[in-house]
Protein backbone atom coordinates (compact mmCIF):
# COMPACT_ATOMS: atom_id res chain seq x y z
CA UNK A 1 0.00 0.00 0.00
CA UNK A 2 2.80 2.34 0.60
CA UNK A 3 4.42 1.76 -2.34
CA UNK A 4 1.24 2.99 -4.38
CA UNK A 5 1.13 5.52 -2.26
CA UNK A 6 4.84 6.62 -2.86
CA UNK A 7 4.20 5.77 -6.58
CA UNK A 8 1.01 7.93 -6.71
CA UNK A 9 2.57 11.60 -4.82
CA UNK A 10 5.58 10.78 -7.57
CA UNK A 11 3.18 10.65 -10.46
CA UNK A 12 1.27 13.86 -9.56
CA UNK A 13 4.70 15.74 -8.44
CA UNK A 14 6.00 14.95 -11.81
CA UNK A 15 2.54 16.22 -13.39
CA UNK A 16 2.94 19.76 -11.60
CA UNK A 17 6.58 20.46 -12.05
CA UNK A 18 5.56 19.46 -15.51
CA UNK A 19 2.66 22.42 -15.73
CA UNK A 20 4.50 24.29 -13.71
CA UNK A 21 7.66 24.62 -16.81
CA UNK A 22 5.13 25.09 -18.88
CA UNK A 23 3.65 28.02 -17.43
CA UNK A 24 7.42 29.68 -17.30
CA UNK A 25 8.43 28.59 -20.35
CA UNK A 26 4.59 30.78 -21.89
CA UNK A 27 5.92 33.73 -19.74
CA UNK A 28 9.54 33.61 -21.61
CA UNK A 29 7.73 32.78 -24.88
CA UNK A 30 5.16 36.14 -24.30
CA UNK A 31 8.39 38.47 -22.96
CA UNK A 32 10.14 37.55 -26.70
CA UNK A 33 7.00 38.34 -28.60
CA UNK A 34 5.87 40.97 -26.71
CA UNK A 35 8.31 42.39 -24.03
CA UNK A 36 6.14 45.66 -23.50
CA UNK A 37 3.54 43.47 -21.34
CA UNK A 38 6.14 42.85 -18.78
CA UNK A 39 8.08 46.11 -18.89
CA UNK A 40 7.41 49.45 -20.47
CA UNK A 41 11.12 51.05 -19.15
CA UNK A 42 13.59 51.41 -22.14
CA UNK A 43 16.57 48.67 -21.50
CA UNK A 44 19.24 51.05 -23.40
CA UNK A 45 17.85 54.18 -21.28
CA UNK A 46 20.63 55.10 -18.62
CA UNK A 47 19.90 56.92 -15.28
CA UNK A 48 23.28 57.73 -13.45
CA UNK A 49 21.13 58.92 -10.61
CA UNK A 50 19.67 55.35 -10.28
CA UNK A 51 23.03 53.44 -10.50
CA UNK A 52 23.16 50.01 -8.79
CA UNK A 53 19.91 50.03 -6.99
CA UNK A 54 19.27 46.77 -5.29
CA UNK A 55 16.02 44.63 -6.36
CA UNK A 56 13.24 46.47 -5.36
CA UNK A 57 9.48 47.88 -5.90
CA UNK A 58 10.48 49.91 -8.49
CA UNK A 59 12.96 48.29 -10.32
CA UNK A 60 12.73 44.28 -9.76
CA UNK A 61 16.00 43.31 -10.69
CA UNK A 62 18.02 46.19 -9.29
CA UNK A 63 19.97 48.77 -12.30
CA UNK A 64 23.31 48.60 -13.53
CA UNK A 65 26.19 50.28 -13.01
CA UNK A 66 24.57 52.81 -15.80
CA UNK A 67 21.05 53.13 -14.08
CA UNK A 68 19.61 51.06 -16.34
CA UNK A 69 16.62 48.97 -15.27
CA UNK A 70 18.13 45.40 -15.28
CA UNK A 71 14.56 43.75 -15.19
CA UNK A 72 13.87 45.55 -18.75
CA UNK A 73 17.28 43.99 -19.92
CA UNK A 74 16.49 40.52 -19.46
CA UNK A 75 13.12 40.55 -20.69
CA UNK A 76 14.18 42.87 -23.70
CA UNK A 77 17.34 40.05 -23.94
CA UNK A 78 14.83 36.97 -24.47
CA UNK A 79 14.22 37.26 -27.91
CA UNK A 80 18.04 37.56 -28.52
CA UNK A 81 18.86 34.44 -26.62
CA UNK A 82 15.84 32.22 -27.40
CA UNK A 83 16.37 32.96 -31.45
CA UNK A 84 20.15 32.49 -30.82
CA UNK A 85 19.41 29.14 -29.44
CA UNK A 86 16.44 28.27 -31.80
CA UNK A 87 18.87 29.03 -34.84
CA UNK A 88 21.21 26.52 -33.21
CA UNK A 89 18.78 23.84 -32.99
CA UNK A 90 17.54 24.28 -36.65
CA UNK A 91 21.10 23.96 -37.61
CA UNK A 92 21.93 21.32 -36.03
CA UNK A 93 18.51 19.57 -36.48
CA UNK A 94 18.31 19.73 -40.47
CA UNK A 95 21.76 18.54 -40.62
CA UNK A 96 22.00 16.39 -38.48
CA UNK A 97 18.93 14.28 -39.34
CA UNK A 98 19.89 14.37 -43.60
CA UNK A 99 23.46 12.66 -42.67
CA UNK A 100 22.02 10.27 -40.17
CA UNK A 101 18.92 9.46 -42.89
CA UNK A 102 21.85 9.09 -45.80
CA UNK A 103 24.22 7.34 -43.54
CA UNK A 104 21.62 4.58 -42.30
CA UNK A 105 19.73 4.58 -46.01
CA UNK A 106 23.31 4.21 -48.05
CA UNK A 107 25.16 2.57 -45.91
CA UNK A 108 29.02 0.89 -46.62
CA UNK A 109 31.31 3.49 -47.61
CA UNK A 110 29.03 6.18 -47.15
CA UNK A 111 27.85 5.21 -43.93
CA UNK A 112 31.55 4.66 -42.40
CA UNK A 113 32.76 7.70 -43.95
CA UNK A 114 29.76 10.14 -41.97
CA UNK A 115 29.82 8.15 -38.70
CA UNK A 116 34.18 8.98 -38.46
CA UNK A 117 32.62 12.64 -39.55
CA UNK A 118 31.13 12.36 -36.31
CA UNK A 119 33.46 10.76 -34.01
CA UNK A 120 35.67 13.70 -34.86
CA UNK A 121 32.84 15.75 -33.93
CA UNK A 122 32.32 14.17 -30.74
CA UNK A 123 35.72 13.77 -29.70
CA UNK A 124 36.25 17.52 -29.86
CA UNK A 125 34.58 19.52 -26.55
CA UNK A 126 31.61 21.24 -27.72
CA UNK A 127 32.66 24.40 -26.07
CA UNK A 128 36.14 24.74 -27.74
CA UNK A 129 35.16 23.75 -31.40
CA UNK A 130 32.37 26.44 -30.86
CA UNK A 131 35.11 29.00 -29.72
CA UNK A 132 37.18 28.11 -33.03
CA UNK A 133 34.14 28.46 -35.19
CA UNK A 134 33.07 32.09 -33.89
CA UNK A 135 36.79 33.17 -34.08
CA UNK A 136 36.50 32.25 -37.65
CA UNK A 137 33.12 33.53 -38.40
CA UNK A 138 33.39 36.55 -36.59
CA UNK A 139 31.80 37.81 -33.44
CA UNK A 140 27.64 38.25 -33.38
CA UNK A 141 24.85 36.38 -31.37
CA UNK A 142 23.99 34.61 -35.38
CA UNK A 143 27.42 33.70 -35.80
CA UNK A 144 27.27 32.72 -32.08
CA UNK A 145 24.18 30.42 -32.76
CA UNK A 146 25.36 28.72 -36.14
CA UNK A 147 28.85 27.58 -34.38
CA UNK A 148 26.91 26.19 -31.56
CA UNK A 149 24.50 24.23 -34.62
CA UNK A 150 27.38 22.77 -36.19
CA UNK A 151 29.03 21.30 -33.19
CA UNK A 152 25.67 20.11 -32.28
CA UNK A 153 24.98 17.86 -35.52
CA UNK A 154 26.84 15.06 -34.50
CA UNK A 155 24.13 13.65 -32.42
CA UNK A 156 21.25 14.48 -33.87
CA UNK A 157 22.88 12.11 -37.54
CA UNK A 158 23.92 9.12 -34.07
CA UNK A 159 20.10 9.13 -33.06
CA UNK A 160 18.29 9.60 -36.56
CA UNK A 161 21.33 6.62 -38.09
CA UNK A 162 20.22 4.06 -35.22
CA UNK A 163 16.61 4.71 -35.98
CA UNK A 164 16.56 4.03 -39.61
CA UNK A 165 18.62 1.32 -39.16
CA UNK A 166 16.11 0.26 -36.93
CA UNK A 167 13.14 1.27 -39.38
CA UNK A 168 14.04 0.09 -42.90
CA UNK A 169 14.08 -3.50 -41.59
CA UNK A 170 9.91 -3.30 -40.59
CA UNK A 171 7.27 -5.26 -42.99
CA UNK A 172 6.21 -1.98 -44.21
CA UNK A 173 9.13 -0.50 -45.62
CA UNK A 174 9.67 -3.88 -47.28
CA UNK A 175 6.20 -3.45 -48.64
CA UNK A 176 6.52 -0.33 -50.26
CA UNK A 177 9.81 -1.64 -52.08
CA UNK A 178 8.29 -4.91 -53.16
CA UNK A 179 5.38 -3.11 -54.45
CA UNK A 180 7.73 -0.86 -56.63
CA UNK A 181 8.21 2.51 -54.39
CA UNK A 182 11.47 4.27 -55.10
CA UNK A 183 14.18 4.16 -52.40
CA UNK A 184 13.63 7.93 -52.10
CA UNK A 185 10.10 8.16 -51.58
CA UNK A 186 10.06 5.11 -48.99
CA UNK A 187 12.61 7.34 -47.17
CA UNK A 188 10.81 10.08 -47.35
CA UNK A 189 7.71 8.51 -46.91
CA UNK A 190 7.91 5.81 -44.45
CA UNK A 191 11.25 5.74 -42.71
CA UNK A 192 11.87 9.59 -41.59
CA UNK A 193 7.96 9.73 -40.57
CA UNK A 194 8.42 6.32 -38.36
CA UNK A 195 11.64 7.26 -37.12
CA UNK A 196 11.43 10.90 -36.12
CA UNK A 197 9.65 10.51 -32.72
CA UNK A 198 13.11 10.41 -30.61
CA UNK A 199 14.92 13.16 -33.02
CA UNK A 200 12.18 15.55 -31.96
CA UNK A 201 12.67 14.47 -28.69
CA UNK A 202 16.55 14.98 -28.62
CA UNK A 203 15.45 18.27 -30.63
CA UNK A 204 13.81 19.48 -27.32
CA UNK A 205 16.84 18.76 -24.75
CA UNK A 206 19.38 20.35 -27.89
CA UNK A 207 17.26 23.30 -27.72
CA UNK A 208 18.54 23.54 -23.57
CA UNK A 209 21.83 22.90 -24.61
CA UNK A 210 22.08 25.46 -27.16
CA UNK A 211 20.52 28.08 -24.74
CA UNK A 212 23.43 27.55 -22.25
CA UNK A 213 26.27 26.92 -25.23
CA UNK A 214 25.22 30.64 -26.94
CA UNK A 215 24.78 32.00 -22.94
CA UNK A 216 28.35 30.67 -22.96
CA UNK A 217 30.01 32.36 -25.88
CA UNK A 218 28.01 35.54 -24.65
CA UNK A 219 29.62 35.08 -21.57
CA UNK A 220 32.65 35.15 -22.77
CA UNK A 221 32.32 38.53 -25.07
CA UNK A 222 31.57 36.53 -28.41
CA UNK A 223 28.39 37.11 -28.67
CA UNK A 224 25.78 39.98 -29.00
CA UNK A 225 28.17 43.15 -28.93
CA UNK A 226 27.01 46.12 -26.18
CA UNK A 227 25.03 47.73 -25.35
CA UNK A 228 22.68 44.98 -26.58
CA UNK A 229 20.82 42.90 -23.67
CA UNK A 230 21.41 39.35 -24.09
CA UNK A 231 21.71 37.18 -21.19
CA UNK A 232 25.04 35.64 -21.37
CA UNK A 233 26.90 39.31 -22.26
CA UNK A 234 24.35 40.71 -19.28
CA UNK A 235 26.29 37.62 -16.84
CA UNK A 236 29.57 38.94 -17.86
CA UNK A 237 28.60 42.33 -17.68
CA UNK A 238 28.03 41.98 -13.80
CA UNK A 239 30.81 39.90 -13.14
CA UNK A 240 32.91 42.89 -11.95
CA UNK A 241 30.45 44.17 -9.23
CA UNK A 242 29.94 41.36 -8.19
CA UNK A 243 30.95 42.13 -4.64
CA UNK A 244 28.76 45.10 -3.95
CA UNK A 245 25.93 44.56 -6.68
CA UNK A 246 25.31 40.35 -6.68
CA UNK A 247 22.46 41.10 -8.42
CA UNK A 248 23.72 41.90 -11.90
CA UNK A 249 24.99 38.55 -12.77
CA UNK A 250 22.96 36.62 -10.31
CA UNK A 251 19.73 37.23 -11.56
CA UNK A 252 20.20 36.83 -15.53
CA UNK A 253 21.84 34.10 -14.58
CA UNK A 254 19.11 32.42 -12.91
CA UNK A 255 16.88 33.15 -15.49
CA UNK A 256 19.22 31.38 -18.19
CA UNK A 257 19.53 28.48 -15.43
CA UNK A 258 15.48 28.47 -15.04
CA UNK A 259 14.74 28.58 -18.77
CA UNK A 260 17.09 25.65 -19.39
CA UNK A 261 15.72 23.29 -16.39
CA UNK A 262 12.28 24.19 -17.70
CA UNK A 263 12.95 22.74 -21.24
CA UNK A 264 14.44 19.89 -19.78
CA UNK A 265 11.67 19.00 -17.53
CA UNK A 266 9.60 18.81 -20.93
CA UNK A 267 11.68 16.81 -22.30
CA UNK A 268 11.66 14.64 -19.58
CA UNK A 269 7.39 14.44 -19.79
CA UNK A 270 7.56 13.55 -23.32
CA UNK A 271 6.11 9.92 -24.13
CA UNK A 272 8.56 7.09 -24.04
CA UNK A 273 8.74 6.37 -27.79
CA UNK A 274 10.09 10.11 -28.37
CA UNK A 275 12.99 10.05 -26.51
CA UNK A 276 16.34 9.68 -27.46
Amino acid sequence: MSLLTATSVRVRSAGAGALTAAGYLLLVLAAAVAPGLFTDRDPLAARPADRLLPPGSGHPFGTDELGRDLFARVVHGTALSLEAAAIACAIALVLGTALGLLSGALGGRVDELLMRATDVLLAIPSLLLSLALVTALGFGTVKAAVAVGVTSVAGFARIMRAQVLRVRAAPYVEAARAAGSRWPAVLLGHVLPNAWGPVRGFAALQFATSLLSVSSLGFLGYGAAPPAPEWGSLVAAGQNWFASAWWLSTLPGLTVAATVLAVNRLAAALPDAERP
